[in-house]
């Protein structure tokens, strides 16, 4: 009896050492690295200087819109195939353009995590030429998704307490411990945090449904509400002076969803009246119907004579974890 109850446990054992050989071996990555739309571009050196090259820069390396000055929506860092091996392969973001059926494929965590990769593929350089052009936007959108998540991972490192905004919005929001609250009153909250030769600044504040829903000129609604919040809240260097919205360019609108609920997305330039100085601007007026209201997240940047992209895809990043209390 002893002897079945050896051979059987012999054979379990066997068995389930089999069964576990079977079984496909998970693969270790190594964590990606790159800075922030910093993408690497994985394509020989003719493409490269060519038609192709000019395409992918023409869409990828576009300005971004809402800036004072020309800033390229990513960093392009072209590298030729035969040297993308080892380290070079662990970039965040990489776009690589092959021969073969013209296709276009998004590739998750390939060589490092983590990671997205698109692989353009076509039979002819004018084939590649209007896959690019064709899907420029989907590209786009994929990337940054990306790179806002990154951003995001290492904001979420090192959080400042967002309870005053708990308490008077009912809604959380992350932001590094950089910042700090720079003023406070009941329906609006102004946060700051400073940097070499500036000021990157979030508000937040409220207002009701019919402030913008109240006629059909949407922009002209938000730019005269940002207009009497800077009157109100955001003085200028002289007497008098305050933020107001550009006044010689209207500002780009979009439609978007900030948790769930839908928002109104400006993107442009501030200035203040009175007074030489402007900078970026990137405001989400969210629709919270339960409460009559537009909740408005607002971030902007003072850094003169100075590169500003990265700046507000901080603070973009930052408006993007608000989230509203469940009650």
């Amino acid at each position: 009896m002893k002897k079945l109850v050896f051979l059987a446990l012999s054979l379990l054992t066997i068995i389930s050492c089999k069964e576990k050989s079977d079984e496909p071996a998970k693969r270790i990555l190594a964590d990606s690295s790159g800075n922030i739309n910093q993408l690497s571009v994985v394509m020989d050196n003719s493409l490269w200087e060519g038609q192709v090259g000019d395409a992918l820069r023409d869409n990828l390396a576009a300005p971004v819109e809402g800036l004072p000055q020309d800033e390229p929506l990513f960093s392009l860092s072209q590298i030729p195939p035969n040297t993308f091996t080892g380290f070079v392969r662990r970039s965040r973001i990489y776009l690589k353009v092959e021969k073969g059926n013209d296709s276009l494929a998004i590739v998750k965590d390939q060589y490092a995590t983590p990671q997205t990769g698109i692989i353009i593929s076509g039979q002819s350089q004018e084939q590649i030429i209007e896959r690019i052009n064709s899907s420029s936007d989907s590209i786009i959108d994929v990337l940054k998704a990306t790179e806002i998540k990154e951003k995001q991972r290492r904001i979420g490192k090192s959080p400042e307490s967002d309870e005053e905004l708990e308490e008077a919005f009912g809604v959380s929001m992350k932001f590094p411990t950089a910042y700090r609250y720079a003023a406070q009153e009941d329906d609006f909250i102004w946060i700051r945090k400073e940097i070499p030769k500036g000021l990157m600044e979030i508000l937040v504040y409220e207002v009701p449904l019919s402030t913008i829903d109240k006629d059909s000129s949407v922009i002209a609604n938000i730019v005269k509400m940002r207009d009497s919040i800077g009157e109100k809240y955001i003085p200028g260097p002289v007497e008098g002076s305050y933020m107001i919205t550009e006044e010689a360019f209207a500002p780009y609108l979009f439609e978007t969803k900030i948790d769930g609920h839908f928002a109104y997305e400006t993107r442009g330039t501030w200035e203040v009246n009175n007074a030489y100085m402007a900078g970026p601007f990137v405001n989400y007026a969210i629709r919270d119907e339960e409460n009559d209201r537009y909740l408005i997240a607002e971030g902007f940047i003072f850094r003169p004579a100075s590169s500003k992209r990265d700046h507000v895809f901080e603070l973009d990043a930052i408006l993007k974890t608000l989230k509203f209390n469940k009650s």
